[in-house]
């Protein structure tokens, strides 16, 4: 190869290179209003993503990536957590974080902040970014969820489950509610005795808790829910 070839190689796939970035950007920036669902962008959206720069949420958390890294990542809070629960962390910063080395200072929302952020959080939730960030990845946890329930007959405490209705509150794969947290998410943070202890009686575990005790199992039951709940987790990692 002589100096003019590798000249011609090396301008050529720059050129290359650059027009195809170009056109990439370019389709890209006429996909926004559809992958950012731009359609659903109502007033109380709006009025949540004002309410979100008011307080300066950005000073301690990230949104798609822009913001501080003192605090977890909100753009699959809605996801993760489901309304009631973001509810609550809102409007009781001070009791949901009382024994995390991190703290959410009181704001004081009034109640129609507090429902537009929840709208707010819900359409970032549903922007098309693929999947970011990964470990809240929605599509994986129905992935490994359908591969669980698949495998094999339907296991006691996921039968249990379907008895006590908890999807009527919880998402579990594609399938379910999002007004507490998504049970694969739960998998994530806690094991089998803790999510035992707390369905016995949720107010002793997390002041302010909504969800109801399930006193009324037996103890052998709850621990047959804690350890479905706990083998999402083992199922995703594998």
């Amino acid at each position: 190869m002589n100096e003019k070839m590798a000249k011609g190689i090396f301008w050529g796939g720059t050129l290359l290179s650059l027009i195809l970035f170009l056109v990439l950007t370019f389709d890209t920036n006429n996909q926004f209003a559809v992958l950012t669902h731009a359609d659903k962008l109502n007033k109380d959206v709006i009025a949540g993503k004002r309410a979100f720069e008011k307080y300066n949420c950005n000073d301690c958390h990230t949104i798609l990536g822009f913001g501080g890294y003192y605090a977890p990542d909100l753009t699959r809070v809605y996801t993760k957590l489901g309304e009631d629960s973001i509810r609550r962390v809102l409007k009781h910063p001070e009791i949901v974080f009382a024994d995390s080395y991190r703290k959410m200072p009181q704001q004081n929302l009034q109640e129609l902040e507090i429902e537009n952020l929840v709208e707010y959080f819900k359409w970032v939730a549903n922007i098309e970014n693929s999947d970011w960030p990964p470990n809240h990845s929605e599509t994986r946890w129905k992935r490994s969820t359908q591969r669980l329930l698949a495998g094999a007959a339907l296991s006691p405490g996921a039968a249990l489950i379907k008895q006590e209705d908890c999807l009527s509150c919880h998402a579990l794969g594609d399938r379910g509610e999002r007004k507490g947290p998504r049970m694969e998410w739960i998998a994530e943070k806690r094991d089998s005795a803790y999510i035992a202890q707390y369905l016995k009686n949720p107010e002793a575990m997390s002041k302010g808790a909504e969800m109801q005790p399930f006193d009324h199992l037996s103890e052998e039951q709850r621990k047959m829910i804690a350890e479905f709940i706990v083998s999402l987790k083992v199922l995703r990692h594998q």
